[in-house]
């Protein structure tokens, strides 16, 4: 009887950590979802106590942006994570342009790999931000001059 007991609980650990393992591959290593972004990149930083990692804001530009006289009808904030230090270096290089970058995002942040579940891992495209060359002239004749 001692030794069906100790097989039973033997089994039921065996398939606890396997459980375990799979739920951990599915939190913090399974790739849920790929792809890329565009948009104005903010700031990119060192930072952390234990484990230093990079970590970036990206301005996602709204419907209309490109065009529009006054900046974008709506704008999103893209927090990311770059692990490869060669990448962060060259991201560094283009903060305040307009990036493309392509990134994985899984369901659980490693303290080691960033804080976000979105960790960037190449850089697409660049291009400087500028502003719209499409703005309206003045009018001086229009002007009233008030004294």
């Amino acid at each position: 009887m001692a030794k069906t007991a100790g097989k039973i609980i033997a089994w039921v650990i065996v398939i606890l950590l396997l459980v375990g393992a799979a739920f951990g591959y599915y939190k913090f290593f399974w790739v849920f979802s790929d792809g890329t972004k565009t948009g104005e990149l903010n700031s990119l930083t060192y930072t952390g106590y234990i484990w230093k990692t990079y970590e970036g804001e990206m301005i996602l530009s709204g419907y209309g942006a490109k065009g529009s006289v006054n900046g974008s009808v709506q704008s999103k904030i893209f927090k990311f994570s770059v692990s490869d230090k060669a990448v962060a270096e060259q991201l560094q290089q283009l903060t305040g342009q307009r990036v493309t970058v392509h990134y994985k995002e899984y369901k659980g942040a490693l303290p080691w790999r960033g804080y976000e579940r979105a960790i960037v891992d190449t850089i697409d495209n660049s291009e400087p931000v500028t502003e719209p060359a499409n703005r309206l002239p003045i009018d001086a004749s229009a002007e009233q001059v008030f004294l």
